[in-house]
């Protein structure tokens, strides 16, 4: 699997996504391409080409499941991982989000300090069981 790089990443709070954005790319040297709604996120995919989608569960207009459902039908994003990011933490809830294709849940409030580092660790997790499965 391809270094982590680039991560598309849709909040529709302006100040949350203000805040991942500036911690992922000021402390933990991602590039990001912030998206206040999934409309720009289906605009702005398929040119930025990211390495991981990030995604807010609740939006209005589209569910984040919902949004990676869509983003999965644009050229190119197929396998691409994703991780949503959440309050909704019940067993049942982040069970049903993985079941939709996410490779992680991450729950909010986070720390913006530790939130790169715990998205690499989940980008290679995921890369260790698919090298185990290929």
């Amino acid at each position: 699997m391809r270094e982590l790089k680039k991560i598309l990443h849709v909040e529709d709070d302006p100040d949350i996504s203000e805040i991942t954005r500036m911690a992922l790319e000021g402390l933990h040297g991602f590039a990001v391409c912030s998206c206040l709604e999934w409309r720009d996120a289906l605009e702005k995919c398929v040119e930025f080409k990211p390495d991981l989608l990030l995604l807010d569960v609740m939006m209005p207009g589209k569910t984040g499941p919902e949004l990676l459902t869509e983003l999965r039908r644009l050229p190119g994003m197929e396998r691409t991982p994703a991780i949503f990011m959440t309050a909704k933490v019940q067993a049942s809830e982040i069970e049903a989000f993985l079941a939709a294709g996410a490779i992680a849940v991450l729950t909010k409030p986070f720390d913006p300090m530790t939130l790169g580092d715990q998205i690499r660790a989940e980008w290679a997790r995921h890369a260790s069981a698919a090298a185990a499965e290929a």
